[in-house]
């Protein structure tokens, strides 16, 4: 494998499969196949989830919620996601633990850099939740944080599209994919692919971002084998 340690970053999105909400099972467990088909053969996996299937505290101001509420509330989305996907990767025969930034005892261990990293090295995955724990921080920028701590050797954007174009490719039909581009390249375009928290930890730590269609089964493999697939972001 080219890779030996990742953290794959998932939308909360991305678990609604064709659904408007909520979390689609048939996706899911697609995800927790090709997921620990990588961990069986020693590739070392951690995974930051989002919670916007559920509920984006970035849009809680429409409703009448103060922002920090909201964002709360986002991280227990978050939770929500980790579990269903913990028992997805468990049914599939993968040892895993859940772990949370805010503490929620009853359900996820907290988050301890040198325990995490013991339970990599064990063979375990690791289900990152409740983002970094605090409000104002999206868990991309969350996802940046925890693989800069596990020392992941890149991170694996999961979406729906599979890379990243001049313009969105669903409006745009004249946009062009970027088979490689840089940290400097995104900022100048304006591109939306990553907050800037998260792309400026990535670039000052020197850590790839490859963005990727993880609803394409096989993607994930095909990567972790060296192949192209969608786009790296380099410094």
């Amino acid at each position: 494998m080219k890779y030996k340690r990742i953290l794959l970053k998932l939308s909360g999105e991305a678990l609604m499969g064709d659904k408007e909400f909520g979390i689609d099972p048939k996706r899911i467990q697609q995800y927790a196949k090709e997921v620990c088909e990588m961990a069986k053969a020693g590739v070392e996996i951690s995974i930051v989830i989002g919670g916007g299937n559920i509920y984006r505290g970035v849009n809680s101001e429409e409703t009448g919620i103060d922002r920090v509420s909201g964002d709360y509330m986002g991280m227990l989305a978050t939770i929500i996601n980790g579990i269903a996907l913990q028992n997805a990767l468990e049914q599939e025969g993968s040892y895993t633990r859940l772990i949370s930034a805010v503490e929620i005892n009853k359900v996820c261990e907290p988050y301890i850099r040198r325990r995490a990293l013991r339970h990599l090295e064990k063979g375990r995955i690791l289900i990152f939740v409740a983002g970094t724990g605090h409000p104002y921080f999206t868990t991309d920028s969350a996802a940046t944080l925890r693989a800069i701590e596990m020392e992941a050797e890149v991170i694996l954007k999961g979406t729906r599209v599979d890379g990243i174009y001049t313009a969105d490719p669903e409006k745009d039909l004249n946009a062009q994919k970027f088979q490689t581009i840089t940290f400097e390249e995104i900022y100048s375009r304006g591109l939306n692919v990553m907050d800037m928290t998260a792309f400026t930890m990535c670039k000052e730590n020197d850590l790839p971002i490859i963005v990727f269609d993880m609803n394409t089964p096989g993607n994930l493999k095909k990567i972790m084998e060296g192949q192209e697939i969608g786009t790296l972001v380099v410094g």
